[in-house]
This record gives C-alpha cells, sequence and structure tokens, in this order.
C-alpha cells in the first residue's frame, strides 16, 4: 500500500483498510465513483484515486473546516502550501488556531482549512478539540512539530492537486447528502461511510451524533441509498441492532486517540454487493454470511 496519502491524522484512520476496498471494487466491477459522505481524513479515497482505482472520488464533511481543508488542497494549492512552509510552530500560534475552531471566528476558507489543518497535525492523535503534542509547556518527549514535517505534507498535497479535476468537495449533513447529492451519481459507484464512532464520539469530533442520530441515519442508509455502500462503524451491540438484517463483520482496528488501543469494529454491506471470496482484511465471522448474503 505504501505510505499514506492523506495529509491529515485521524482516529481509526483508515488508509490500510484500502485493500479490501480495492477487493470490494474489483469483484463489483466498480471503477467510476467513489464516495464518502463522511470524508475526514479521506485516507482511502486518496489510496484509490493516486493508485487509478476510480476516476473520481467525492468528499463531503459537515464540518466546514475539513471541508475547507480539502477546498484549498483543490483550490489553493500553492497558498496552502505556502502557509505550512512558514507555519510558526509555538503555542502562541497554536493559541491563535485554536480559537478560529472554538469560537466560530470568520475567516475564508482558505485560513479556515490551514487552521484545520494546523491542529490536526499539531494535537494529539489529530484531533481537533484535543490538546496540543508535547502540553502547553513543550516539556514532553515529543513537541508539537512532531508529525508536523513540512516537506513531506506539502508532497502529500502536491500529488492530491494533481487530481484535483477528479475530486468533487462538499459540506453536507450526510441526511442532505444522501438525499440530494448521490440520486445524481451514477450508478457505477460505490458508497463508503464511516459515521462517528457511537462510543466517546464527542471527545473525538467537532461534530458528533446522538443515539437518535445514529438510529436516523441507519433507516436512511438502508432505505434511500441505490448505490452500492458499504459502513464501517465500532462494533457495539447498538449499532449491530441497527443494521441487524445486513450482512456484517467484525475486525480489529488499532487506532490512537491519546494511547494506543484496539477495538473491535464492524463493516456492514448493502444486500446487493458481492463479497469477495477471500478477504485481505482479519476479520471475525461469528455465525455471519461473509460471502453470500
Amino acid at each position: 500500500m505504501g505510505r499514506f496519502k492523506t495529509p491529515l491524522r485521524y482516529p481509526g484512520g483508515k488508509q490500510r483498510l484500502s485493500p479490501f476496498i480495492q477487493e470490494l471494487l474489483e469483484v463489483n466491477e466498480i471503477d467510476g465513483n467513489y464516495l464518502e459522505p463522511y470524508a475526514g481524513g479521506a485516507g482511502i479515497a486518496m489510496e484509490l484515486l493516486l493508485s487509478k482505482k476510480v476516476k473520481k472520488v467525492h468528499l463531503n464533511d459537515s464540518d466546514k473546516g475539513v471541508y475547507a481543508f480539502w477546498y484549498s488542497v483543490i483550490n489553493h494549492t500553492e497558498a496552502l502550501c505556502s502557509k505550512i512552509l512558514s507555519a510558526s510552530m509555538t503555542i502562541e500560534e497554536w493559541k491563535k488556531r485554536r480559537e478560529i475552531l472554538k469560537n466560530n471566528i470568520e475567516v475564508d476558507l482558505l485560513e479556515l482549512g490551514f487552521t484545520t489543518f494546523f491542529l490536526n497535525r499539531c494535537n494529539r492523535s489529530g484531533v481537533l478539540k484535543g490538546g496540543v503534542i508535547g502540553g502547553i509547556g513543550q516539556l514532553g518527549d515529543y513537541k508539537m512539530d512532531a508529525r508536523f514535517n513540512r516537506n513531506e505534507l506539502i508532497s502529500r498535497i502536491e500529488s492530491i492537486a494533481m487530481f484535483g479535476n477528479q475530486i468533487f468537495v462538499t459540506n453536507m449533513d450526510a441526511e442532505s447528502y444522501i438525499g440530494n447529492y448521490l440520486p445524481n451519481i451514477d450508478q457505477n459507484s460505490l458508497i463508503y461511510l464511516d459515521p462517528p464512532y457511537y462510543n466517546k464520539a464527542s471527545g473525538l469530533y467537532l461534530n458528533s451524533y446522538k443515539n437518535s442520530d445514529h438510529a436516523r441515519i441507519a433507516k436512511i442508509i438502508q432505505n434511500d441509498i441505490t448505490h452500492s455502500w458499504i459502513l464501517s462503524y465500532d462494533g457495539v451491540p447498538e449499532i449491530l441492532n441497527l443494521y441487524e438484517e445486513r450482512r456484517h463483520f467484525l475486525y480489529d482496528l488499532q487506532y490512537s486517540a491519546q494511547t494506543v488501543k484496539k477495538g473491535k469494529e464492524v463493516f456492514i454491506f448493502d444486500d446487493e454487493i458481492e463479497l469477495p471470496k477471500s478477504c485481505s482484511l482479519n476479520h471475525v465471522n461469528e455465525g455471519l454470511k461473509l460471502i453470500s448474503g
């Protein structure tokens, strides 16, 4: 799979799932559109696009800061890279950036996109609501620039920007995206949904879901999406119950949020999608039909 393609860090970053997604694309003969209604770091999308497994990727995020970052990657590449190159690695700068997000200070999309990127790279585990690496006193073993390799990050952004005319970025809530955006996309497409975690979501995301939100979006996904879709979640009983009629399997995903943890996650599949005969993803298939529906 090679090095990461996305410039953003995310708890439970999904790029390591790319080989499995590629297997799904191949067995279902999909090579057109790949869509993420909850794009976040878009690790899989960038892997698929840059390796030319799909022709177009559609990135949506309800968080305006995340949208602003991806918009800037495509539309303000040089200016964004210039900001990264000259970024001040000081606590004063970090506090300034934190205030912009915390208080929704009005700035243009480039400034908001860079601010989101700066905090994502300087905060522990990439959590926008989290604390700075090394603490305010910068006394830890790692300082705030530990994940801010300017040249490497600029290289990733420039590589992505070369495919800019194949990337479509939107800032909608997932419900509106499913109802208003997806119907305009042809069927040679795969929708990958990665909603906020059910557990501990409020500590990881600026936009998290309540229990009622998880239940409502579950109905919309299962009733309204006509394309091939797959869904990943933390593998807790509450989520499994919402999708109890769908094929699914559990797998281990190591992620980092303050400390490195290993959690069970679940992949859930629409009824029509064909699953590969063998799976590159190490999964637990307890009483579940992976191959046939």
